[in-house]
């Protein structure tokens, strides 16, 4: 039987590795519109985008809080069960990234803690109102909302900028998009890193470590540099996916992709709402494709994201009650 303390430190261990894959499974949302209309070059993309991680992983912990205790009952909790959802959702990560499905790391996660909590404490140890409302619900209308803040910001620009000539103006956005995707780079960070930082808190909270929910700096500094170095590391698997298949994306569509997705993200980070950046930056470009013209949208491209993502929480679940029972016999 491993003491408390070293089940503590490879939940530590698994949730930055986590964090790690991360960043480089979801770069490609902050940056596969810039590198497709070569506003940044992949080297400065992923930089950029490492950076801006880093930046907003350390902006808050409202989302941090909400996975932490938000979703199970952290007194029910022990460490073998947040090990299996951790090991559960990095492997559906690890494989999505190989075949290159832009899934949702935020569904990967939730799902992992959802499965191994039902293999190891059962169902009452779910906080289902607190599912609902503070994760699908917000999981379910993000996408909704990046579509359609994506369609109207490109609508607006097309009657803005009627009269202009497309190749000048495509030139001017370009050099926009680098700020573009700094934003995007810093709502991802500021949603996605969180995640991660209320696992170790509730591996915390749950060992006796911390006699209240809060999050400690170590905390938030450890899963920032393993979301800005994950991100650095780059996902170019992805970026094809994304910033090439779905439509074929010039400066000013990107620049708008990038700014519903940013809004949108953020704006939920401020709530406290685990979103899915995937979706989100997926959802952006498609509203985005749909205002320029919507038949020329690959809506092919678009279904198959979408059943990558209706499968990763019970995939993802699936893994962790696996994981779980695995470690069971093992312990």
């Amino acid at each position: 039987m491993l003491s408390t303390l070293t089940l503590v430190v490879i939940v530590t261990i698994l949730a930055l590795t986590f964090d790690f894959v991360n960043g480089f499974h979801d770069t490609a949302n902050a940056v596969a519109t810039s590198v497709t209309t070569r506003a940044l070059s992949p080297k400065q993309a992923v930089l950029l985008a490492g950076v801006l991680n880093f930046v907003g992983a350390v902006s808050g912990t409202a989302v941090a809080k909400t996975i932490g205790k938000g979703i199970v009952q952290p007194s029910a909790i022990n460490q073998y069960v947040i090990i299996a959802a951790l090991v559960g959702a990095i492997t559906w990560n690890l494989i999505t990234w190989y075949y290159g499905l832009p899934s949702s790391s935020s569904h990967a996660l939730i799902g992992g803690l959802i499965g191994a909590t039902i293999a190891g404490t059962g169902v009452k140890a779910l906080l289902i109102k607190g599912i609902l409302e503070k994760v699908l619900l917000p999981l379910v209308l993000s996408p909704i909302i990046g579509f359609s803040i994506g369609f109207i910001i490109m609508t607006s620009f097309f009657w803005i900028f009627d009269k202009a000539a497309p190749f000048p103006l495509n030139m001017k956005f370009r050099k926009l998009q680098v700020l573009s995707a700094a934003m995007a780079s810093f709502s991802h960070g500021s949603n996605d890193a969180q995640k991660s930082m209320g696992i170790i808190t509730l591996a915390l909270f749950s060992a006796g470590y911390l006699t209240t929910f809060e999050i400690p700096l170590w905390v938030k500094l450890a899963c920032a540099l393993a979301m800005g170095f994950g991100t650095y590391s780059g996902g170019w698997r992805i970026i094809k996916t994304m910033g090439s298949k779905i439509f074929r994306i010039e400066p000013v569509n990107g620049f708008a992709a990038d700014l519903s997705s940013a809004i949108t993200i953020y704006g939920s980070s401020l709530l406290g709402a685990p979103v899915s950046t995937t979706h989100v930056v997926a959802s952006s470009i498609l509203g985005v494709g749909s205002a320029k013209r919507f038949s020329g949208v690959n809506w092919e491209v678009g279904k198959n994201i979408v059943t990558a993502w209706v499968l990763t929480i019970p995939a993802a679940g699936l893994m962790a009650a696996l994981m779980y029972q695995l470690i069971s016999l093992l312990k």
